[in-house]
């Protein structure tokens, strides 16, 4: 349901978000601390840009910075910039076209499952997961959000 775009972006911002305030990073940073191939997160961090959730300054002292407070920063809003487009109607169990008017015997509990994930997606904030991870009583979650080597299990 989150491309894998999507959740390099949520990484590079949560990577932002830990920064110094007005701190730019480059997109070579960004991509080291998030494990990314450094075009690949250039590309991310400009669709970022575009969608208005970060700023950019170019040359040699340029760099990337939050363009928002984290607390208006839905992951929705993330997530959106990255989505496919929509796809046909097309059966989960492979069945043809399904839809309320023709649906397919999973089409309900799908349905459900899509709309609680967005609807978790639509309240949840970037402050809400720095929160989570600066919480005393997950102390190790720092190195979570933001690892120098991307390990895997990063977020």
């Amino acid at each position: 349901m989150i491309t894998r775009t999507a959740e390099y972006a949520l990484r590079a911002l949560l990577v932002l978000a830990r920064a110094e305030p007005s701190r730019l990073l480059t997109a070579d940073r960004i991509a080291e601390g998030t494990g990314t191939p450094r075009n690949y997160m250039s590309k991310t961090l400009y669709a970022l840009a575009k969608g208005g959730l970060v700023r950019s300054t170019r040359g040699r002292a340029g760099g990337f910075v939050l363009a928002r407070d984290t607390d208006a920063v839905l992951i929705a809003d993330i997530v959106g910039i990255f989505a496919e487009p929509p796809r046909t109607q097309r059966c989960l169990l492979g069945t043809g076209v399904c839809n309320a008017a023709k649906p397919c015997a999973a089409h309900y509990r799908w349905s459900s499952v899509r709309n609680a994930a967005q609807t978790a997606l639509a309240a949840t904030t970037l402050a809400d997961l720095l929160s989570d991870v600066n919480a005393d009583a997950n102390p190790s979650a720092s190195a979570v959000a933001y690892h120098p080597s991307g390990a895997a299990g990063a977020l």
